[in-house]
């Protein structure tokens, strides 16, 4: 086994209508005069209001900025900041709404109590003073964020995502809804849900896996796999919300400690330069990937699904109940431009924990092969 190191320490709080713990809980983790961190869809449905309620029974201060967009930059993230700092004595984060209104949450953290600017702290452990206490509330059974100490900001002027992490910026706390879940339309849910499982699947084979996340990905591919086609067409049962959600969150944690692969280093230059959401950019990915790396990986996803093949089918299979794209023509991508996307998705951090590695050609052949 290879060496690794783990911090476990999340206070997880899961079930339906564990939202109403909210203010409870904040104020367990010391928090009185909080920043609600969320975006105009989670306000629009109501969840904020019910968070607000909340924490006015508990006679918690709240501040709500509601300017989070999907695949925050750094100019929500500073705006985030600037509203920050016109409440007197902020003391508590919390983000609610789906991957991208905790990102967006953890950068205005980085900072409040840091200063600078976010590209400050693109990579790993560059927050020298301690952070805000943090709180996460997922919406959406996608990201895993509220599971992991990196806040995914992408620049304003090139669009390209800098992961930028800490320890300090982890959440101490995280609560699972399933009741939240089911507000999100029907494409955002699919596109989430697509992205979930291909966190399980990548964690699952990276060079940086170990057994614990091994465990987190096995375990997260379980809930959510049998649980993606029930959410797509609800029938108001709260069990597959249930282990969508927790499934997610257990991906995320994998992420934590594995690192991700191939398939979400080509999802992010489609997403810059297309504008294609970062779940169906992975899911259009993530076959041609898994194929690629069965000569190395065959027996881990043997373990999942019998074979990398049957992996595929599945994949696939998911996808069409989703309805989502399912080649790069179908988006708009010109094949002309597969050579620039290749050259982009090599400089992608998240591709060299991929199990089997890449040169420039692989990168070229993984993007014809989803053309």
């Amino acid at each position: 086994m290879r060496p690794f190191v783990l911090h476990p320490g999340v206070h997880l709080v899961f079930g339906a209508d564990t939202l109403d713990g909210l203010g409870s809980l904040i104020r367990k983790l010391g928090g009185r005069r909080v920043m609600l961190v969320t975006d105009p869809g989670v306000a629009r449905a109501g969840i904020a209001l019910r968070a607000i309620r909340s924490m006015q029974r508990e006679s918690i201060e709240h501040f709500v900025f509601d300017g989070v967009v999907e695949n925050p930059t750094t100019r929500e993230v500073e705006a985030g900041v600037h509203f920050a700092r016109q409440q007197d004595g902020i003391d508590f984060i919390a983000g609610l709404g789906g991957g991208s209104a905790m990102d967006c949450a953890k950068g205005i953290n980085f900072l409040l109590t840091q200063g600078g600017r976010m590209e400050d702290y693109w990579g790993s452990g560059r927050a020298a003073l301690p952070m805000l206490p943090s709180l996460g509330i997922p919406t959406t059974a996608g990201s895993g964020s509220e599971a992991q100490s990196f806040a995914l900001i992408a620049q304003a002027g090139t669009h390209r995502k800098m992961a930028c992490g800490d320890e300090k910026a982890r959440f101490r706390a995280v609560i699972l809804d399933p009741l939240l879940a089911p507000s999100a339309p029907r494409r955002v849910v699919a596109a989430a849900g697509i992205d979930a499982i291909a966190h399980a699947l990548e964690s699952f084979v990276t060079t940086r896996r170990n057994p614990v996340s091994a465990m987190f990905s096995r375990e997260a591919w379980r809930l959510l796999e049998p649980s993606f086609e029930s959410v797509l067409d609800p029938s108001g049962e709260v069990e597959p919300w249930g282990r969508m959600l927790l499934g997610a969150h257990l991906a995320g944690a994998a992420i934590e400690s594995s690192m991700l692969g191939a398939a979400h280093a080509c999802a992010n230059p489609l997403t810059a330069a297309y504008g294609i959401p970062h779940g169906e950019a992975v899911g259009i990915m993530l076959p041609a990937v898994v194929r690629f790396n069965r000569a190395v990986v065959e027996e881990l996803y043997r373990d999942l699904l019998g074979s990398a093949e049957k992996l595929v089918d599945r994949i696939v299979e998911l996808q069409l109940a989703a309805e989502l794209p399912q080649r790069l023509g179908d988006c708009g991508v010109g094949s002309s431009d597969l050579p620039g996307l290749a050259g982009e998705a090599a400089s992608q951090w998240t591709g060299k924990f991929n199990p089997r590695p890449l040169d420039r050609e692989d990168w070229l052949q993984l993007f014809e092969s989803s053309f």
